[in-house]
């Protein structure tokens, strides 16, 4: 690939990226009009500033995936209703890679959604953390349960203030109203198979 052609991938993949902000900084704005909450009590139910969610909802921040899922949390939404909205409540029995929605969250952090399952409550995703990336700068909860896998790289998982560090092939799981943060302090990348349940 020329430099010119990588130059153009480059641009499309950023002018992409800026697009799916602004549609998700939309979707949490209307989300959050429609339950009659202000920026502010929604700041203070998620733990984030006024300020942040300001920034997220204009577009010009790009938040966490652990944020993501506070802020559904405290609107009642799937965090798929923020990034993929139409995606089928039931979807067919084969999800293609085609039809895979990706997005690239704060800090390089490319979320692989495989599956919404709204009906069973449960989502599944690929997850890929470049170094010095995480979920979250700080502990989240929210509602839920979760089950992580390692797929590769070395991962390091606080959960209610213990710390593992997972290899590929461990598995974590925890309910998500514990405060729980994931970070890659390797200089490899870390991928993983994460599956998100709406019940405890």
């Amino acid at each position: 690939m020329s430099i010119e052609s990588s130059l153009q991938v480059s641009e499309e993949v950023a002018q992409a990226t800026a697009d799916i902000l602004t549609a998700i900084g939309e979707r949490i704005r209307s989300a959050r009009l429609a339950q009659g909450m202000t920026l502010q009590a929604l700041a203070a139910a998620s733990n984030l500033s006024p300020s942040m969610l300001s920034l997220v909802e204009r577009g010009r921040a790009t938040p966490s995936i652990g944020s993501l899922v506070v802020i559904a949390n405290c609107l009642g939404v799937a965090m798929s209703d923020l990034v993929a909205p139409g995606t089928p409540a039931n979807p067919g029995v084969v999800v293609r890679v085609a039809d895979q929605q990706i997005v690239e969250m704060a800090s390089h952090v490319i979320r692989r959604i495989i599956r919404e399952d709204r009906v069973r409550g449960v989502s599944i995703a690929i997850n890929e953390y470049e170094p010095d990336t995480g979920n979250s700068e700080q502990p989240v909860s929210h509602d839920g349960y979760e089950y992580g896998f390692v797929l590769e790289g070395t991962l390091s998982v606080e959960v209610d203030g213990t710390p593992f560090v997972l290899t590929p092939g461990d598995l974590i799981s925890y309910g998500s109203r514990k405060p729980h943060r994931l970070w890659n302090y390797s200089k490899d990348k870390v991928r993983t198979l994460w599956f998100n349940l709406q019940r405890d």
